[in-house]
Formats: C-alpha cells, structure tokens, sequence
C-alpha cells in the first residue's frame, strides 16, 4: 500500500500549521493542526508463597494462631475487602516463558551473527564479563508488580543475577527475532542485538510480566556490536521509564539497574577518539516487548512465513487483547470509512481488523500523551513500536525546555529532523501504514481494513490531543484559536514548556485584573520579552481570562485540576546529565533521588524545587544530552 504523510514549515501568520494526511485510499482523511512545523520528508507450578496482610485485618488475627490455621480460616470466609499482598523470593517467581513455548524458534543457539529465518526468537545466555556488579537503584513498584519481596533487591546475588551471570530460576532467556523501517528505509533483520529476554511471570492476578536484560551480550542479532550497555545510557533509560509511569505516558517499566564493574568501550561522540566507560545492564519489564517490526519481517519474507505473522498475531491477541477473541456484533465499533459508497468495516468478521484498529488507537493515544508533556523520542523507527502503545527503547530522546516544534534529541536525525518533536503525530501514522501493509500482505487484513486502522489512528490522536490541551488550559471546551495563538506565542519567545503550564494555572479568571498586571503570575516563565511581545502575550491573557471566566470554576478548583495534568518536573536532560557524572564518580544518591522526584511529577515536593528549575547554560551545548543517551 502507498501511503505518504507531508508536512511542512508555515511562513504565514497562521498561529499553527495543519499537516495533510493522503492516500491512495478513497476516504478523506482528518487535518491535524498544532504548531509550526520544520521541513519533513520519509524517502513488545504453584509456588508456596509469603503473605503480607494489612494491619487492620492482622490485628483481628489471633496472635498465636499459625500460618497454617490462618490460611484455613481465610478459606472459610469471604475476602472481599481484605488486602492480601503477596511476597515471594526469586526462586518463588511463577515463570509461564508462552512465547517460546508456543511460537516458532531458532533451532540454533548460538550468539553467531546471522540470518535467522523462519523464527521469532533464538534461545541465548546472558554473556557480559561482570567483575563484583552492584546495584545502582531499584523501582519498589515494579517490584510490587511482580509481587517481588522488596527485601530480594538485599540479597548478595541480586546484583550477580540481574547481570546474567547467575541463572534465574525458571528462565528461559531468549533474544527476539525482528525487523523494522529505519528512518524510513527498511532495514530487514534487526532483532534483540543487546537485549536478552528471561521469561514471562505470571502473578496471583494472572498478569503477565516479560522481564529482560538489556545490555547482556551478544545474540544472533548483534551484528558487528557488542551486545553491551554503558553506565550513562542505562541510568538514562531506567529513570525515563519510571519518569513516564510517573507521568501517566504508557510505557515499558525498568525493575533495577546493575553495574557491571567491567568497563566497555566507546567512541560516545563519534569523533574517533573512543575510551573505556563503565558497563551496565537495565532489568527492562514490560507486558510484551512485541513490536511493528516483529510482524514486518515475517510477512518480507514470502508466502512461507505468512503463518508466522499470523501466529504472533494470534499470541498477542491471545495473551495481551483476549476481549477481542470472542466480540459479538453488538460490541463491534463497526464504523463508516468515509469510502464513497459509505460501507461499514464490521469489525466482528475479522479479529485482526478489530486488533489492528487498537493497535492504532493505542498509538495514537501515546502519541497524543507524548506532546502533552513535551516528550520527544528521537529513534521512532518500526522496530521501536510495541504493538501495545508502549513507550519502548529509550534511546536518543529529550523532554522541551524551550519550546521549539523542531526539537530533535538525535544527532543523526539532525540533517532532516524525522523525528522532532512535532513531527511524531505524522510518523505514528506512517509507521501505523508500515504495520498495517504487513498484516496486508500476510493475507490477515483487507485493504479497507487497514484504510479503517489509519483512519481510526487520525480520529483518535485528535480527539486525545484536544482534550489533553483543554484539560491542559483548564477550559470547559476545546478552543483552537485560542490554543493556536499561545503555541505561536510560545515558540516566538521559546517559553519553557513544562514550567509555563504548571505556572499557568496561578491565572485569575478575573477580567477586571488591570492590563499591567496580567503578566505578573507568569514573570518566571516570560523571560527577556521586549514590548511588543508583552503586548501580544498581554492580548493573549485577555482572552484566555474572558474563556475561564464563562465556565464558573473557582481559581482554586482549576488550578488543582490543571496541576493534576501539567507536571512540576520531567526528567530534563541535564538532570540526567548530572546523576550520569556522579554515578560514574561511585555516588548513585542523585540517580536514587532523581527517580524518587519523578514518581511523582505533580506534586510540590516542598525542598525539592531545585529539581523544576531551568536548565543551566552547560546544558544548552550543541549534544551535551543528545549524545549521552546511545550506546
């Protein structure tokens, strides 16, 4: 299928720009329209276990009474409203390891770069040389996930498994098979080069839980790398997980991250000067690493491999969306397409259909949260999709500090910026198109089917993103003037995304407030303004008060609100950047307080402030960040 997605720099007066979606498709496609926008162009046994019960519920306990005879008479009653939390040890994880029980592998296993074919995985032992690893921090809640004793984070061979040089009970590691599109060209075969899969844990609520190492040698998909992580790049991707579970951004979770005490060596700014730094490795966690391109590289390879790509379509429906195995008709979202002849897709004849529109939706939806926050990620290739809507391989990315549409925290996406900031809506839907055609073409989808999915992914970023910026405004319903004029306004004096909505919610809805002091509650964040942009914000306040004023919400009440979605602090690039240089010196404090700060982003934090400060002028170096966060 052809799809193509332009967008283009406005030089009008236009307060935003609209990119065009076309198609060969019949149906018209919706306009996206938000900001000015740079030049673009495209060329995932029963254990025995220990019980925690709450303290309510153990002091109505008989204090003698025996584990046994407790668990006896929790039988015999009901247990609703009872908080039972379980607590197991390593060797208690319930290890279920589907996906290589139940999908075609590798009959070699061997870390030989090579063409895999006809497999989705290739059975390999974590190989990285550790000498005394340590542990340099630890998510308690992903732990709890797990239902993980807290206490095993304490455990002298934790640091020694975490690494993979001691077997985890249960595990059955692995390295995924797959391809992608990179930077629009296809790549062929990619698959896991430093990532090492252990295996799938089930928890008491059946939750399923892929764990895997990232930075554990080398597999078949190494190429000519190593198949090794490096301190900074690690300590980038574990508090950028967590900093976007804290933020509400769908994402992959990171459980702990280890030093190898073994250094590797780099060449961190591509200039051939390499030197040694220190190594690491990121317990990664999430629901299914499944990704595009895991289903792209099957349907390239010929009729032979089209029951592959059904195959892992029928994992993923199975295990991660089982409400669409059995739809009736009467919960199908069938819909018209917009075609000419205004057919309907019936979304309960084809589960695939009904499974590739979600996938659409899920994207789209993350993609929506990502310009909510101001998150770019930098390396938005096929092969970096989940097919869950997760936010997946933290690579090259970068929350705005200034906001600037065209921002891009990939050194090697600058020449034409792909991937920039405002340009992730559109490459969403051309990677959704790339999805979409493999399914087409390993005979699971019609092409009616795919139009739907896209058309569905356009319907649904729009309809997030425009909520998200009402709730962002704290308005009672969308207004894209009076949005448009503020993200023009914003980009001419390059306002400080994040601080400027947080500070925007001190605004009283009060249009009786004399024109001199309108710009008082945003001094910190409209900085350097000559007059004629105090006259154009001044304008903009005006107007944005007139719309608070008809909706009749106390100030009070709307700020507590707006605070609720417009975070005090992100994870910038120089906070990193600072907890990467102490890290490295042996001091892990920061990168252990800098991940307490982003578990929860909306709060004040009275004493932590420092944390939601403006980047100082070190950090504004052309790649100081951008080039920290490979390898």
């Amino acid at each position: 299928m052809l799809f193509h997605i332009s967008a283009s720099l406005s030089h009008t007066s236009s307060s935003t720009t609209a990119f065009f979606l076309s198609s060969t498709a019949k149906f018209l496609r919706p306009r996206f329209s938000f900001f000015p926008k740079p030049p673009f162009q495209f060329p995932i046994h029963q254990k025995r276990h220990r019980f925690v019960f709450s303290q309510s519920t153990a002091a109505s306990m008989d204090s003698a009474a025996t584990v046994d005879s407790v668990a006896d008479d929790l039988k015999k009653q009901n247990l609703e409203g009872i908080e039972i939390k379980l607590k197991l040890n390593l060797e208690e994880l319930n290890w279920d390891n589907s996906f290589v029980r139940e999908l075609p592998g590798d009959p070699r296993s061997d870390s030989i770069p090579r063409e895999v074919l006809h497999a989705c995985y290739t059975k390999v032992l974590p190989s990285v040389p550790v000498n005394n690893p340590q542990l340099v921090a630890l998510s308690e809640s992903v732990a709890e996930l797990l239902e993980l004793d807290p206490r095993e984070f304490e455990r002298p061979d934790f640091p020694l498994i975490f690494s993979g040089a001691s077997p985890l009970v249960g595990a059955i590691p692995y390295a995924q098979n797959y391809g992608g599109h990179q930077f629009g060209m296809w790549a062929g075969q990619l698959g896991d080069g430093r990532a090492i899969t252990l295996g799938e844990i089930l928890n008491s609520k059946s939750q399923r839980w892929e764990l895997q190492l990232k930075g554990a040698g080398k597999t078949p998909y190494s190429r000519f790398a190593d198949g090794l992580a490096v301190l900074r790049s690690s300590i980038r991707e574990f508090l950028c997980s967590e900093a976007m579970h804290g933020l509400g951004i769908p994402t992959t979770r990171a459980l702990c991250l280890v030093m190898t005490g073994k250094d590797v060596m780099r060449d961190m700014f591509y200039d051939g000067n390499p030197k040694y730094e220190p190594g690491a490795i990121v317990c990664r966690v999430a629901q299914s690493f499944l990704r595009f391109g895991s289903y792209q590289l099957h349907a390239s390879r010929g009729k032979k491999d089209f029951e592959i790509v059904r195959a892992l379509a029928d994992y993923a429906i199975r295990y991660h969306f089982p409400h669409l195995e059995n739809m009736t008709r009467s919960e199908s979202i069938s819909s018209n397409t917009g075609e000419e002849d205004n057919s309907a897709v019936d979304l309960t004849s084809n589960k695939y259909a009904a499974w590739t529109v979600e996938v659409a939706e899920r994207t789209a939806s993350m993609i929506a949260r990502w310009q909510d926050v101001g998150f770019t990620h930098g390396v938005m290739n096929t092969d970096n999709m989940s097919v869950l809507g997760l936010t997946i391989d933290y690579g090259p990315f970068g929350f705005l500090d200034s906001f600037d549409p065209s921002y891009t925290p990939n050194t090697t996406d600058l020449p034409g910026r792909r991937y920039c900031f405002a340009n992730q809506p559109d490459v969403g839907l051309w990677n959704i198109a790339q999805f979409t055609s493999a399914l087409s073409t390993a005979e699971l989808l019609s092409d009616k089917e795919a139009d739907y999915a896209m058309e569905r992914y356009g319907n649904k970023f729009m309809d997030d993103y425009q909520d998200i910026m009402t709730r962002k405004l704290g308005l009672a319903k969308y207004n894209k003037k009076l949005i448009g004029e503020l993200l023009k306004n914003m980009v001419s004096d390059k306002v400080d995304y994040t601080n400027f909505f947080r500070s925007l919610s001190n605004i009283k809805a009060d249009p009786a407030i004399p024109k001199d002091q309108l710009l008082i509650p945003l001094k910190d964040v409209l900085l350097d303004i000559g007059m004629e942009r105090r006259e154009a914000w001044t304008s903009w306040i005006k107007s944005y008060i007139q719309e608070l004023s008809i909706t009749g919400v106390l100030d009070e009440e709307r700020k507590v609100s707006m605070n609720s979605v417009n975070p005090k602090y992100i994870l910038r690039n120089y906070l990193c950047q600072n907890a990467i240089d102490a890290a490295e010196q042996g001091d892990f404090g920061e990168v252990r307080q800098l991940l307490k700060v982003m578990q929860c982003p909306f709060d004040e934090q009275p004493g932590m402030e420092k944390y939601a400060r403006l980047p100082p002028a070190w950090a504004h170096r052309p790649g100081v960040c951008m080039l920290s966060c490979s390898s």
